[in-house]
């Protein structure tokens, strides 16, 4: 594990992703377009989560279900989607987007942003802090740019595609892969209670193949979170690509390994990510006890 993720970060609440430190971040990259959409990227977060955090209001409910009445959208899903897209065709209206909310254009510059307003909505519902700003860029089909901003925690996670992965300014990179019966292993649940239930079955068969599991309730920062160290592994099955674009590259920048099942990418089906040997025995085993499926 590096400084970065054994050191403790700023402040709950602290200014992550200000105006200088998105001046330092950009500054290293080398790539115009990559640095114009990297900069773009973190101020687009830090102001969703200026507002997520600022604005939340006492009465905070539901707006909408979407896949079962426990999967939920809610006032500041909608507005934090706006203010992101607004944000970013000001300053880029050729690009596309695909958003968790609905927004969703093709675009004419090759460039696609992939937002998740609130990933881990129902913690913002319930004032639990695990929740988090995620926008990814993607340039002709490829992610080149992520940042996962997580307003309670007062962190930042971002990455370039071929500049590594850093939270607030440090480079970070995935622990030493441990056995597989020392790994700490994050997953996460689906909505539909059939799913729900096919997946607690792989957590039974897991569980004592591992040193424990962690569910936080945000793909996002979980895949951080091997970038950074603080997970050996992650794995879940039913994720959208807002869910896992940033986190993706921030995990692979980190000198993870992700992927789906064996051979594919990550997808809606499974996706995993580990640091290499952790990920090298998890994959296959996830695909024996048949994460993948319902």
């Amino acid at each position: 594990m590096t400084d970065a993720a054994s050191s403790a970060g700023p402040a709950a609440g602290s200014p992550a992703g200000t105006g200088a430190e998105t001046d330092r971040a950009t500054a290293a990259v080398a790539d115009p377009l990559h640095r114009e959409l990297l900069g773009l990227a973190l101020e687009a977060a830090r102001r969703a989560g200026a507002l997520l955090s600022e604005g939340r209001p006492d009465d905070l409910g539901v707006a909408a279900t979407k896949s079962s009445p426990v999967d939920v959208v809610t006032e500041m899903d909608l507005a934090s989607e706006k203010l992101i897209t607004g944000f970013l065709a000001d300053h880029r209206p050729e690009d596309g987007f695909l958003g968790e909310e609905g927004a969703s254009s093709e675009g004419g510059s090759g460039v696609r942003w992939v937002i998740d307003p609130i990933d881990g909505t129902v913690n913002y519902l319930y004032g639990q802090p695990a929740w988090a700003v995620s926008i990814a860029a993607e340039h002709r089909g490829e992610t080149v740019v992520g940042v996962v901003h997580v307003p309670p925690r007062g962190e930042t996670y971002h990455a370039v595609l071929g500049g590594g992965a850093w939270l607030n300014g440090r480079r970070v990179r995935c622990r030493p892969s441990p056995p597989l019966e020392q790994a700490l292993i994050g997953t996460g649940f689906n909505y539909v209670a059939e799913r729900r239930g096919a997946q607690a079955e792989v957590v039974r068969r897991l569980l004592p193949k591992v040193r424990d599991i962690r569910r936080s309730g945000s793909a996002a920062i979980d895949l951080c979170d091997v970038g950074g160290g603080r997970l050996d592994g992650f794995y879940e099955r039913g994720l959208h690509p807002w869910d896992f674009a940033a986190g993706d590259l921030v995990a692979r920048e980190a000198g993870a390994l992700t992927g789906g099942r064996p051979g594919s990418p990550a997808t809606g089906e499974l996706t995993v990510a580990a640091s290499p040997g952790v990920f090298g025995a998890l994959q296959p085993l996830l695909e024996e006890l048949g994460a993948w499926h319902d």
